[in-house]
């Protein structure tokens, strides 16, 4: 047995005594209830003007896979800030979303080679754990970006994963208003993104009588399962009107299952994430929607939170990033030649301050 996987069967059965360890001087955190969370928007209105961070910075990023674009933008998003801050980043992911020990064993050589600051994006909220504990040791800074959430981080990037759920079932409710049958695709079991997604459709649908949720079943991110999944939903229930999937890669293989079953155009889909092939399948009148996390911004705003870390500046332990629903009716607001996308945004911000 390798030192790597002893280190993450490690990490992963004494996740319970790390927790009291470290919850001497941190609870365990829920990132979509923690109370000390920032704004993105209000990073400079709260703690000032971007710092002067030390010359010869070293920032790495830790990813989930590159496989899924959302995760290639989200790096897009740490190398564009880091550049204009004059830090070196590195961006390394795991060859699958299920490849914990390889992730592992990234996140781990990034703590040994004497980078600065680490971003990560754990594959689930259990296996990165140790690596957490390393670089406390090591004194260096970890941010938790999206979407699993290690418990024992001290610093948090990204949106509130329940609201992406919450946002799908109040467009049943306000665009089908006779309700029916709802399906939900989840993402990989017990993974706090998707707990959270699929409790906050679950919980708000369940407010109108009028739906019922007849099946949610996990696809684990993965488009092929999620087509399958699907497929039999709608052998078994082909008066549904909808499906909320955990990500767009689901909703992709959904809409394949829905166009098989010759009911496009019947069935409503949505998706999460915001990925280009989202945007077109939504431009193409096929998927519903998707709501957007923005994962370019997510990054820049991600590192912009570590090289602030980095500087010596003490932040607070949630920087909240956005998230849009986005259907046929607003897609050109937040997709088109022209658009800051920032700017747009920073207008969401203010006004629903």
């Amino acid at each position: 047995m390798n030192r790597h996987l002893k280190s993450a069967i490690a990490g992963m059965a004494l996740g319970l005594m790390a927790s009291a360890a470290f919850a001497q001087d941190l609870a365990p955190l829920n990132s979509d209830t923690e109370k000390d969370r920032v704004d993105w928007s209000q990073l400079e209105a709260k703690y000032g003007a971007f710092p002067k961070i030390p010359e010869g910075t070293r920032a790495g990023g830790v990813s989930k896979t590159l496989t899924n674009e959302y995760w290639r933008s989200l790096g897009e998003g740490y190398k564009s800030f880091g550049e204009k801050a004059g830090a070196t980043v590195a961006y390394q992911a795991a060859q699958s979303e299920g490849d914990q020990l390889g992730q592992l064993t990234i996140a781990e050589g990034m703590v040994t080679t004497g980078f600065n600051v680490i971003l990560v994006s754990p594959q689930t909220d259990a296996n990165l754990q140790p690596v957490m504990e390393q670089a406390k040791e090591a004194e260096i800074p970890v941010v938790n970006v999206n979407d699993a959430v290690v418990p024992q981080a001290e610093h948090y990037v990204g949106n509130v994963q329940r609201d992406n759920g919450v946002r799908v079932a109040k467009w049943f409710i306000e665009n089908r208003p006779e309700g029916g049958k709802v399906a939900i695709i989840e993402g990989q079991a017990g993974v706090f993104a998707a707990v959270q997604r699929t409790a906050g459709f679950k919980a708000t649908i369940g407010e109108n009588s009028k739906f019922q949720v007849v099946a949610s079943v996990p696809g684990n991110w993965d488009r092929q399962q999620s087509y399958d999944a699907a497929t039999n939903i709608l052998q078994q229930n082909p008066d549904l009107v909808g499906f909320y999937c955990n990500n767009d890669g689901m909703a992709l293989g959904v809409i394949e299952a829905v166009k098989a079953a010759g009911l496009l155009g019947k069935v409503a889909v949505f998706g999460t994430d915001g990925i280009s092939d989202a945007y077109k399948s939504i431009e193409a009148g096929e998927l519903t929607g998707t709501v957007d996390s923005f994962p370019v911004l997510t990054g820049e705003v991600a590192m912009e939170t570590a090289l602030r870390l980095v500087a010596g500046q003490k932040l607070a332990r949630v920087v909240a990033t956005p998230q849009a629903l986005i259907t046929k009716d607003n897609l050109a607001k937040y997709k088109g030649d022209g658009i800051d996308i920032r700017q747009v945004l920073m207008k969401d911000a203010a006004a629903a301050q």
